[in-house]
């Protein structure tokens, strides 16, 4: 199974449309990712899929190994298996970050169950370890206060102890430096086994000599109008995305 997009369409609520029929198939075990220029609706794409209030969907399918992803709430979507780590990662302020993925875990299991505290809390740490982000950011309010990168490293910590079976990451290389960029791809790295999926969103190829994919679509006008392999990430590179204004004449 994937993640299967069939002509989705949709709009900001009371706005302009954005998507205007996106196809797109991500099966499990690859790296997908979507390069465009700025305002071509990538993001709005990723927010379409997880369920953000500001969006209305006019048409089209979404479906996540079988399930109607857009008849599901976002906590169902989460449940599901789908994430999402932000362009903007957003401040919750009096919810550390232990607790917050605690709540998050919990929310997976059976009814009445709840995550061991000991195994949770060395779970935690290891991981963080990996990501080099200071023990003491466990008791911090998720991002609040955080550096534009260790709001990035806090999203993939969040991937990484929930364990989703298909990612979006949404320009999670923005704002990271070149040792905060590397580290971030390794822990993305380690989830890619073939049960689960990712989405990539970016501007640059600088993320994907990290996070090889294994196909590069293009995306203009709230639409995908380009679909080829790792190359092309290297053809945008060198020439960016002037060969779209073939599409526009």
């Amino acid at each position: 199974m994937s993640l299967i997009i069939k002509n989705l369409q949709a709009r900001v609520k009371d706005g302009p449309v954005i998507l205007r029929g996106v196809d797109l198939e991500v099966p499990k075990g690859e790296v997908h990712a979507i390069m465009g220029p700025n305002g071509s609706g990538k993001s709005t794409l990723s927010k379409v899929l997880c369920g953000h209030p500001d969006y209305e969907v006019t048409g089209g399918s979404a479906q996540l190994d079988g399930q109607n992803l857009l008849d599901m709430s976002p906590d169902e979507r989460s449940r599901a298996g789908l994430f999402l780590a932000f362009q903007y990662p957003v401040e919750v302020p009096g919810v550390s970050n232990a607790n917050f993925l605690r709540a998050a875990l919990k929310a997976r299991m059976p009814e009445g169950e709840e995550p061991d505290a000991v195994a949770f809390y060395k779970r935690l740490r290891a991981t963080m370890q990996r990501l080099g982000m200071d023990p003491k950011m466990t008791a911090r309010a998720v991002n609040e206060g955080f550096s534009g990168g260790e709001k990035k490293r806090n999203d993939v910590l969040q991937m990484l102890m929930l364990e989703p079976t298909c990612a979006i990451l949404d320009e999670t290389d923005s704002g990271l430096d070149v040792d905060a960029l590397r580290i971030v791809s390794e822990g993305v790295n380690s989830l890619r086994v073939p049960f689960r999926s990712f989405l990539v969103i970016t501007h640059y190829k600088r993320l994907l000599d990290y996070i090889a994919p294994d196909v590069v679509h293009i995306f203009h006008r709230g639409r995908i109008v380009r679909t080829a392999g790792p190359e092309m990430a290297d053809y945008i590179e060198q020439h960016g995305f002037d060969f779209l204004k073939e599409d526009d004449a």
